[in-house]
Formats: structure tokens, C-alpha cells, sequence
């Protein structure tokens, strides 16, 4: 039976009460739910048998719950930011995206043997999963350029390669006191760092809560010289690390991403990745005798000892989660942290665009692209233009489209898009010129394993939840011939990427006819576009042509359903196309869509010289649904990766249109013809 003071769970775990005396426990929404989940429910007031206090970590208010819990005979839980936080530092106001709960102490502190000290010194970190978990967790956190903190500006240019790095920290920061250490401990570390490499450059990186002006830092300026400068810019510390011969540090998390990053930091205090063998420290402690690799380093801080929060499905989850959100949330800081202005977007596509890109600095929407070139010009932003109507070579140009996991519902009846592409060199239907896809498809010859088991797993997904790009469709299938059957899906017939991507054939009857000349025998199943169907775009073909070339004509058919009974499929450029690749189908190109001209297509039209590189499908498919595009969810209203939309579209958990659309849906559709009035 469980204590009185217990209460039992969803999940049938034992609960317990969880007594706090900071505020921060009681306004911060995302530690009270990280809480919640890990089996712990917030209370004020004096705890009895059973319960224990909350603290943070060694902040000023611990003293509070630390006499509280002496009173009381309470156990205490020391409560602190996960090591990969958030973009901001927690004083600037983002939430983290996981906690660290220790019951014995807490990392920094030496003084005390941590959960995670116990970790270190007694898991048998020896499974083959876990360390792969680990190693394959590394290469991905530093592939996307992550830290615990993570408003990293790219284009700031970093210091010649060769210097000795010695990281600061901010004054009072309780890992710092928790070693013992002091301005005066700083200074001896900048001295070490100078006599131990004459001659070298010594760069001296500035804390991001320093440069956020919210706490100073050990160094100043006054801490200069000829050979010593302060790095205060908010450059990758990944990238920082590749330049450095030696990292120097008292208890920064920075000294573990050296590690990571195969260094063998000079630690001046006592954090808990020192003591372990990958550390050269001026203050050991006795007690820590084991060799770890940094594998295994990994693991116990990062896979076993942290609580993560996966903020799209509000549960705790595993490190690799955490991974993609945070990468898809620090991709839109800083792609977007400059802003944008948009020129002759259409009224009801703002707010999906302002979602997408407005997150960290708002959009401003311009009619002219005059204007919106002066003012993109004057505030520094970027110029974004819908594709096709900004074709001009120009870097500075942002073209934007509909993602390929698009909706739940067609774009004509205005439903807002899950996932868009913003490219600077072209767009990916054009095959005319060179689009940022076709390089990440060119380029992704070279990913390493990590990236397309990631691709693999997002295909099977796919596949398993059938998902499409509008996800459209749910007419059940009449009995089908038999035969070698080849699906032909209709298209827009004035669609950009007909009108770019297609030459000798180029509407849905010479695509008809030209299937049947070429496979006489076949059974040949035609499925209009649902545009057309829905009678807002061009391309309807006659009833007594499809009957001519066609065997059958499926209108209202689930396209996801119809590829898995067929053998091919033949289209001009059509995304079905690509869709038939990922469920293992011939395609046949008779236009030049994105994915044509790769060696996974057999292709009827010419090929792009640019095209030489031979990618796996698993590569392209990276490239094409991770790279590539940016994805929104509506209901977390955050940036998010791939997966999250995947399942948001299979399970249907999407908010309804905005009722102002739905009825504009509905007007427009009484008056499709007039539909290049809204388009």
C-alpha cells in the first residue's frame, strides 16, 4: 500500500509530493510539467512522511528548502537545466527541454557524490546499444551545431586556427563556487594557458549570459594583451573547438563539449566530467579512479541521467528526440533571426508564413517588390518573394513554396500548410537552373550513417502511416484488372512545374497517350489531380479521352492506396512520383521533377548536366523531407522536425481552419472559375 502521502500515477507509478519554497517552481509551466511527468507533484507548505523538498541545484533560494528539509527529515531533490538547454539561457525566458533530478547532490558540486557522479564510477557502461546510442548522438549534435545554448550566428567570422582557448564563466555562477574557485583562480588559469603555449594566440570566450547583459563575466578587457583578446560574438563553439590547440576551463559545460569534441581539456576545477581520463586536471579528486571513454562520458550525462521533454507530444522522451527538436527550433533562430520582407503575398497566406518565419523577428508584408527590395535593404532582413514570381538570380531572394508533407487538404481551398521551402538559388521544380534542393541531393552522397538511418526510419513512417503531401482522398478502391497495372497521375496543367519541368509532353491527354503507345498492353489507371477534381485548376481531360487511354479512372482515390496496387508509375513531374519511390515503385519520368536525373528514376526527358551524382534513395530522401524543407506545428505552435508532422497527419491531430477561411474555401469554390482572382 502506499503511503498517505502518495499518490499513484496514469501509469500505475508511485507519485510523490515534491515541497518548493522558489517561485520559479511555481511560474516556470515547463519545469512544473517536466516535474509532473518524472512522478513528481508540486506542493507548498511543510512536507510530512514520504515527501521530499525541490531545490535549484546551489541557487541563492536553496538555503530555504535546505533548512525546510533539515527541519523535517525531507529528502531533497536538486533540480537543474539539462546540458542541452534551449536557444536563449534561461534568463532571457525559454523554457528547457529537460531537467537533471538528483537525489545525492548535484553535478557541479564536488562536495557531495551526485547521482551522476554514481553513474561514472559504478554503471557498467558497456552495452553495445547504449554506446552506439552515444557515439551516434555525439556525431548528430555536432552535425547541427548544438550546445547547451544555442543563438549561434554563422556568418561571424572565427579567429585563424592555432589559438589556445580559455572559456569564462559568469561571477557567482554556482558551479564556479562549488570548486572552490575565484577571480584570482581565472587569472592563474589565463596565466597556465599563455606560459604552457608561448607564442600562441590566447582566446578568451565570453559566456552568452554575459553578452545577453545579464551577468558579468571573470574577464574584462582589462584582461587583454598582444597575445590575449575576448571573444564576446556568439560564434559556434563546435566550430570554436576545430580552431583551438588547447581549451582551458574551471567547471564550464564547454569543457565537455571539448571532450566531445576530442580535446583533452586543462579543467581548474572539479565539474563532474573530470576525474574520469579525458581531462588534464589541476584539482583531482581522490575518489574518482575509473577511465571512461568519451562514449561512455556521453552516456551516463546525457542518455541516463537527464529527464528530456519532448515539447510536440508533452511526455518525456529519449535524447534523440530532444536532438531533433531543438534542431529544427535553432534552424529557425538562425535562419530567421534577421527578419524578412515579403513582397505580393497573398492576405490569407500571412499568417502560415508568419508561423514559419516570424517566430524570432516579425515579417513584414509589402505589395511592391521595390519596396520591399529598399526597405529588405534599409532594416538589413532578407527579401522573400512566392517562387515564380522572383525568378532573378539573386542570393538575397528567398523563394518560397509549399513543402511535399503539405496539409491535410489542398492549398487551392486556402488550408494552411505544415511545410514550406524557402530557397535562394532557384526552386526545386525548375529544372532550368540550379535550386538549393539540387545541391543537398548532390551533396547528400556524403552523409554518414546516422543521417540515413534517420532518412530510413522517416520512410518507413511514411509509409506506414500513409501519408501524402495533401492527404486527400478516401474513395475505396473498385476491383482492379489484372495485369501489369501503371498508374498515371493527372496534374495542374498550368502548374509551375509543368510549365518549367515539362517539354514534348506537357498536358494530362498527351500523358495519357503517350502511356498507352508506349505500354499497349498494360492497365492503365488514371487519377486526376485533386485540384482539377475539385474544379479550381486547369487540366481536366475529357470523359471520352480517358475512356480512349485509360482502363480505369479513379477519381476521389487515396493515391497512397492506389500505389500499392500498382507496378508503376508514369507522370510528368507530379510529387506522386517521388511518393511511388518511397513505397519501392518503378517510376517513369516524362518531365524533370527534383527527383528525376538521379539514377533512381528512368527518365524520358533530358537530363540536367548538373545532375551527376548517384544518391541512395534513403540519401535523396534526406535531402528532400529533412533538409530541405521547414516544418510548423500548429498545435505545439513550434518549429518541429519531420516525424511530428508525419504523425500529426496520420493521426489527424490538427487545429480547425481559421472560420474566416473555411468560409473563403467555400466561396471560392462556388466561383472556381475565377480562381486566378485569389491565386
Amino acid at each position: 500500500m502506499p503511503l498517505r502521502d502518495e499518490t499513484q500515477a496514469a501509469d500505475g507509478e508511485t507519485r510523490r509530493r515534491l515541497f518548493v519554497y522558489n517561485g520559479g517552481f511555481l511560474t516556470q509551466s515547463r519545469i512544473r510539467r517536466i516535474l509532473q511527468l518524472a512522478g513528481y507533484d508540486i506542493k507548498l507548505g511543510k512536507p510530512s512522511d514520504g515527501d521530499m523538498v525541490g531545490v535549484w541545484g546551489k541557487s541563492p533560494t536553496s538555503p530555504r528548502g535546505e533548512a525546510v528539509a533539515s527541519h523535517t527529515d525531507a529528502p531533497i531533490l536538486r533540480i537543474e537545466d539539462a546540458f542541452l538547454r534551449s536557444i536563449h539561457p534561461g534568463r532571457s525566458g525559454e523554457p528547457p527541454l529537460g531537467l537533471l533530478l538528483d537525489k545525492n547532490g548535484v553535478h557541479f558540486d564536488p562536495s557531495t557524490v551526485s547521482d551522476l557522479e554514481v553513474l561514472l564510477a559504478t554503471h557498467p557502461l558497456d552495452d553495445t546499444a547504449l554506446l552506439n546510442r552515444a557515439r551516434n548522438a555525439m556525431a548528430r549534435i555536432k552535425a547541427a551545431d548544438l550546445s547547451k545554448y544555442n543563438a549561434h550566428d554563422p556568418d561571424i567570422p572565427l579567429p585563424a586556427p592555432g589559438y589556445v582557448l580559455v572559456i569564462d564563466q559568469t561571477i557567482g555562477d554556482a558551479s564556479v563556487t562549488a570548486s572552490g574557485a575565484d577571480r584570482a583562480r581565472f587569472q592563474e588559469m589565463l596565466v597556465f594557458a599563455q606560459e604552457e603555449h608561448p607564442g600562441a594566440q590566447v582566446i578568451i570566450k565570453t559566456h552568452p549570459e554575459t553578452l545577453a547583459g545579464h551577468r558579468k563575466g571573470y574577464y574584462s578587457a582589462a584582461d587583454t594583451s598582444r597575445r590575449v583578446s575576448l571573444l564576446t560574438e556568439p560564434v559556434s563553439p563546435w566550430a570554436l573547438m576545430d580552431g583551438a590547440i588547447a581549451v582551458y576551463t574551471v567547471s564550464s559545460q564547454l569543457g565537455f563539449e571539448a571532450i566531445m569534441a576530442g580535446h583533452k581539456p586543462r579543467v581548474f576545477g572539479t565539474p563532474f566530467y573530470a576525474g574520469w581520463g579525458l581531462t588534464q586536471d589541476e584539482t583531482p579528486l581522490a575518489r574518482r579512479q575509473r577511465t571512461l571513454t568519451r562514449a561512455q562520458l556521453f552516456a551516463a550525462a546525457m542518455i541516463l541521467y537527464p529527464e528530456w521533454y519532448d515539447p510536440y507530444r508533452d511526455r518525456l522522451c529519449a535524447l534523440e528526440d530532444v536532438v531533433d527538436a531543438l534542431e529544427a527550433q535553432t534552424r529557425a533562430w538562425r535562419e530567421d533571426r534577421r527578419g524578412y520582407v515579403a513582397a505580393g503575398m497573398r492576405l490569407w497566406k500571412r499568417a502560415p508564413l508568419q508561423a514559419f518565419f516570424g517566430r524570432y523577428s516579425k515579417m513584414r508584408f509589402v505589395k511592391g517588390a521595390e519596396k520591399a527590395h529598399a526597405l529588405a535593404r534599409q532594416s538589413g532582413a532578407r527579401q522573400m518573394v512566392w517562387a515564380g514570381k522572383g525568378m532573378i538570380a539573386d542570393e538575397a531572394l528567398l523563394r518560397i513554396e509549399d513543402g511535399f508533407l503539405r496539409s491535410r487538404g489542398l492549398g487551392a481551398n486556402l488550408t494552411a500548410p505544415l511545410s514550406l521551402v524557402a530557397d535562394d538559388l532557384g526552386i526545386y521544380y525548375d529544372p532550368t537552373r540550379e535550386s538549393r534542393l539540387e545541391r543537398l541531393i548532390a551533396a547528400s552522397v556524403h552523409l554518414g550513417e546516422v543521417e540515413q538511418h534517420r532518412a530510413k526510419r522517416l520512410m518507413s513512417c511514411l509509409t506506414h502511416a500513409g501519408v501524402s503531401k495533401y492527404n486527400v482522398g478516401s474513395a475505396g478502391l473498385p476491383d482492379l484488372p489484372k495485369g501489369r497495372r501503371i498508374l498515371v497521375p493527372g496534374q495542374v496543367e498550368d502548374d509551375a512545374s509543368v510549365l518549367k519541368g515539362c517539354f514534348e509532353v506537357s498536358s494530362n491527354l498527351d500523358l495519357l497517350k503517350r502511356v498507352r503507345s508506349e505500354n499497349p498492353d498494360a492497365v492503365i489507371l488514371y487519377k486526376p489531380h485533386p485540384d482539377v477534381e475539385a474544379g479550381l485548376r486547369d487540366g481536366a481531360v475529357k470523359v471520352a479521352d480517358m475512356a480512349k487511354y485509360a482502363d480505369l479512372v479513379l477519381e476521389g482515390a487515396d493515391p497512397v492506396a492506389l500505389i500499392d496496387v500498382v507496378d508503376e508509375v508514369w507522370t510528368m513531374t507530379s510529387l506522386l512520383g517521388f511518393e511511388a519511390l518511397l513505397r519501392g515503385r518503378d517510376v517513369t519520368c516524362l518531365g524533370m521533377p527534383f527527383y528525376a536525373g538521379w539514377g533512381l528514376t528512368r527518365d524520358m526527358a533530358e537530363v540536367p548536366e548538373r545532375r551527376q551524382a548517384s544518391p541512395t534513395l534513403a540519401q535523396m530522401v534526406h535531402a528532400v523531407l529533412v533538409d530541405y524543407p521547414r516544418y510548423y506545428d500548429p498545435v505545439a505552435d513550434l518549429p518541429c522536425p519531420p516525424e511530428v508532422i508525419v504523425e500529426r497527419l496520420q493521426h489527424s491531430e490538427l487545429p480547425r481552419e481559421r472560420l474566416r477561411l473555411r468560409l473563403l474555401a467555400k466561396v471560392q469554390g462556388i466561383f472556381a472559375s475565377y480562381a486566378h482572382l485569389w491565386r
